[in-house]
C-alpha cells in the first residue's frame, strides 16, 4: 500500500504543478513556451514529440503524443514520465471565474520511473537545484495559490513503473491501471487500481479522505481492499504519505497459494490445517521503519482457531515475536514420515532402512524471532498431544523447539529439540519425560511397537547428516529409563521358564529399569534389570538403531526353593527389529545345574565321611586326600597296636 500511495502522490503532485503552465497558451507555440517555463521552475525539460491539439469549449482540452519529463539531475538519464499520448480536460466555465478544474487527466501507455534520494527526497519533487523550492518554484506556488487546481479525475491505461526506495531492491510493474476520482479538492479520493506484480490482475479500491492534506504529509483516514484470485485483503484505519499505518485488517482466503503468489509470493504451498484456506482480523500498527505489530488477533487456519499477537519487522531476514493460543487444532497436511516413505518407496523405520531422501532445512533461515504456540490438543504428522505450551526461536539457520512441557504418548515431555543448518545439517535434544506410553512412543518414532509400558526418564541426543538415515548413523548420546508395569511382546518367558504358565507370548513385568548410552547409530546397555512374579531377568547388549536390528542377551532366572539357587536360561534376541530370533541358550541353562548336581553329591558324600571318621572335613579340603590320610593313620595306629603286644 505504501507504494501505491507513492505512485499516486508522485503523479498528482507531478501533474498539478505542470497543468498550470501548460493551459496559459494554446498551440504549438504556447505548448513551447509552457515547456520552456516548466524548465526555468522546476528544472526539468518537457517534450512534445506529436503535434499538440486543443478543444476549447465547454471543455477546454489538450491532446499531445509522445509526451515526455526529464528526470531529477541525480536520478540518472533516464525520463522520470513518458506517454504514448496525454490528454488533459478543463472546465472552461470554471476558468472564467478564476478556478481551474481538471475534469479529466489520461495518459495512455505512460511509464513511470520513481526513485529516492539517500536523504528521502523522490524525483517527483520538482526543483531546479538542491532544494524542491527555488525563486521560480516559490513563484510558481504563487501562482497556484492564484489560480486553484483541483483534479476531478486521473486514469491511465496500460502504464508501467520502475520504482527504486532508499534501501532494497527496485520494484518493476507493467499492465497497470489506474482511475483516481477527486470530485471534492478538499474531500476524499477514490481509487481503483489494477496492478499484475506477478502477471495475475490485483485489484486495490481505496478511499482516502482530505486527499490534499494527505499529499501535504498530513495523516488522512484510508479505506483499501486488495482483491485477487483466492482471496482480499482491508484495512481501515488513518495512514499518511511515508506508508505510516494504524487501524484494523482483516483478510479472507479461500486458495492462499494462488492469492499469496498474486502478490508476487509464488511457489509457497502451506500444508492443510496451516492456511490453505484462511481468516484473519488484528488491530495493526505499521512504522516507516518497517515494524508491523498485529494486537487482538483472530486467526482461522483451516478451521483452526487461534487468538494472540505478533511483532513483525520486515527487512532482508525478517524478525518476529508471537503469542498465540489454540483450541483443538489438527494438521493433517502434515503427514506421518515414515508412512509417507512407505507409500512412495523412499524407504520407512518398518521397511528397507530410514529414507536417504535429503532433507531441506533452507526454511531455518527464513526468518529470525521467537513464537510461542499454546494449545488444548494437536495432531499433526501421526502425533497427537494433549494441552501443551510449545516455543519456536529461529536464529540464525538454527531452530530451538522448547517443549514447556508437551503432553505426548499419554504423558509429560520437558526439554528441548534443536536443529541446525549454520554448517551442515544437525539435530539434537535434552528432553525428560514421565508417564510415556512405550509403544506409542517407539511405534511412533522408531516403527517398533513390541515394548509396552508406562517409563520415566531421560535422554539426550545429537546427531548430523543431510538425510533421515544419515542422522541415525551418527546417532550420539545417553540416556536412562525406568517402567513400573508393562510386557514385552514376542517371546513369554515364563512359559520358557515353567511349562504350561505363560502369558499367551507376552513376557510381563513389574518393573524395568536401564540406562544406556548412543554412539554411531547403536544404543548400548548393560545394567537392565526386569522383575517379573518369581522370576527376574538381566540383560544387556546392543540395539542397532540405524541398521534396525538387535543383538541382546536377556538371563531370566527362576527363583529357587527354600533359598536354593534357581534356574536360568540365557535367551538371546538377534536380527532385524520387524523378525527378530529368539533362541534360549539351554547349554548355558544346563551347566549350573550339573555344577550345582556335583556339588550337592560332594556335600552329601562330606558329611558321610565325617559321621563314618568321625571327624570335621573342612568344604576347602580334597575328599580323596582326606580318605588317602585316614587310610596311612589306620595303618600306622593297627602296626603301633601290633607292636605293643610284642
Amino acid at each position: 500500500m505504501r507504494l501505491v500511495f507513492r505512485i499516486v502522490s508522485a503523479l498528482v503532485i507531478t501533474v498539478a504543478l505542470l497543468v498550470t503552465v501548460l493551459l496559459l497558451l494554446p498551440g504549438e507555440k504556447g505548448a513551447a513556451w509552457a515547456a520552456d517555463q516548466i524548465e526555468a521552475q522546476t528544472g526539468r525539460k518537457l517534450t512534445f514529440q506529436g503535434e499538440v491539439r486543443f478543444t476549447l469549449w465547454p471543455i477546454l482540452g489538450v491532446n499531445s503524443d509522445g509526451v515526455t519529463l526529464s528526470n531529477a539531475d541525480w536520478a540518472g538519464p533516464e525520463p522520470m514520465l513518458t506517454a504514448q499520448r496525454l490528454s488533459i480536460g478543463i472546465s472552461g466555465s470554471d476558468l472564467l471565474l478564476g478556478k481551474v478544474r481538471v475534469t479529466e487527466i489520461s495518459a495512455w501507455l505512460p511509464h513511470l520511473n520513481l526513485s529516492e534520494r539517500a536523504d528521502g527526497l523522490g524525483n517527483w519533487v520538482l526543483g531546479s537545484g538542491e532544494t524542491a523550492v527555488s525563486a521560480p518554484a516559490a513563484e510558481a506556488e504563487n501562482q497556484t495559490a492564484a489560480l486553484p487546481i483541483s483534479i476531478e479525475k486521473l486514469s491511465l491505461t496500460g502504464a508501467s513503473l520502475r520504482y527504486q526506495p532508499q534501501e532494497g531492491a527496485p520494484v518493476e510493474m507493467s499492465s497497470v491501471d489506474l482511475e483516481l476520482q477527486w470530485p471534492d479538492p478538499s474531500g476524499t479520493v477514490n481509487m481503483d487500481l489494477t496492478l499484475r506484480p506477478a502477471g495475475e490482475p490485483l485489484h486495490v479500491v481505496a478511499e482516502v479522505g482530505t486527499f490534499a492534506a494527505f499529499l501535504s504529509g498530513d495523516v488522512a483516514s484510508v479505506g483499501a481492499t486488495v482483491n485477487a484470485e483466492g482471496g482480499f485483503l482491508r484495512f481501515d484505519g488513518r495512514a499518511d504519505l511515508t506508508g505510516a499505518a494504524t487501524g484494523r485488517v482483516t483478510a479472507k482466503t479461500t486458495n492462499t497459494s494462488a492469492f499469496l503468489a498474486a502478490l508476487g509470493q509464488a511457489g509457497i504451498i502451506l500444508p492443510r490445517g496451516l492456511g490453505q484456506a484462511m481468516s484473519i482480523g488484528a488491530d495493526a500498527t505499521y512504522t516507516t521503519d518497517g515494524r508491523l505489530a498485529l494486537r487482538d488477533m483472530a486467526l482461522d487456519l483451516d478451521g483452526n482457531h487461534l487468538e494472540g499477537a505478533a511483532d513483525i519487522a520486515f527487512s532482508e531476514v525478517p524478525q518476529f515475536t508471537a503469542q498465540l493460543n489454540g483450541g483443538h487444532l489438527k494438521i493433517p497436511g502434515l503427514t506421518d514420515a515414515s508412512a509417507s516413505a512407505e507409500a512412495t518407496g523412499t524407504g520407512g523405520a518398518a521397511s528397507s532402512g530410514w529414507s536417504k531422501e535429503p532433507i531441506d532445512a533452507s526454511g531455518l533461515a527464513l526468518a529470525n524471532g521467537t513464537a510461542v504456540l499454546s494449545f488444548q490438543s494437536l495432531t499433526a504428522a501421526g502425533y497427537q498431544f494433549g494441552a501443551s505450551k510449545l516455543s519456536v526461536t529461529l536464529d540464525r539457520a538454527r531452530g530451538v523447539l522448547k517443549l514447556q512441557p508437551a503432553a505426548l504418548f499419554g504423558g509429560e515431555v520437558h526439554g528441548q529439540l534443536v536443529a541446525n543448518n549454520r554448517n551442515g545439517f544437525s539435530v539434537g535434544g535434552k528432553l525428560t519425560y514421565n508417564d510415556i506410553r512405550l509403544e506409542k512412543a517407539l511405534g511412533e518414532v522408531a516403527g517398533y511397537e513390541r515394548l509396552n509400558g508406562s517409563a520415566l526418564g531421560e535422554l539426550e541426543y545429537l546427531a548430523s547428516g543431510n538425510s533421515l538415515d544419515a542422522l541415525m548413523r551418527t546417532l550420539s548420546g545417553k540416556g536412562w529409563v525406568e517402567i513400573s508395569k508393562g510386557f514385552f511382546s514376542g517371546f513369554d518367558l515364563e512359559e520358557l521358564m515353567r511349562s504350561g504358565q505363560g502369558n499367551g507370548g507376552s513376557t510381563v513385568f513389574d518393573q524395568l529399569t536401564g540406562s544406556y548410552t548412543l554412539s554411531k547409530g547403536n544404543l548400548q546397555n548393560d545394567d537392565l534389570l526386569i522383575t517379573l512374579k518369581g522370576l527376574r531377568a538381566e540383560g544387556a547388549g546392543r540395539i542397532g538403531l540405524a541398521a534396525q536390528d538387535l543383538d541382546y542377551l536377556f538371563t531370566p532366572t527362576i527363583s529357587g526353593v527354600n533359598g536354593a539357587a534357581g534356574l536360568s536360561i540365557p535367551v538371546a534376541i538377534t536380527g532385524s527389529w520387524s523378525k527378530p530370533k529368539i533362541r534360549p541358550d539351554l547349554q548355558g541353562a544346563l551347566q549350573p545345574q550339573i555344577d550345582a548336581a556335583e556339588q550337592e553329591a560332594k556335600d552329601r558324600l562330606r558329611q558321610k565321611l565325617e559321621e563314618e571318621l568321625e571327624t570335621e572335613i573342612a568344604p576347602e579340603q580334597d575328599l580323596n586326600e582326606v580318605i588317602r590320610d585316614r587310610i596311612e593313620q589306620e595303618a600306622k595306629d593297627q602296626l603301633l597296636r601290633l607292636l605293643k603286644r610284642d
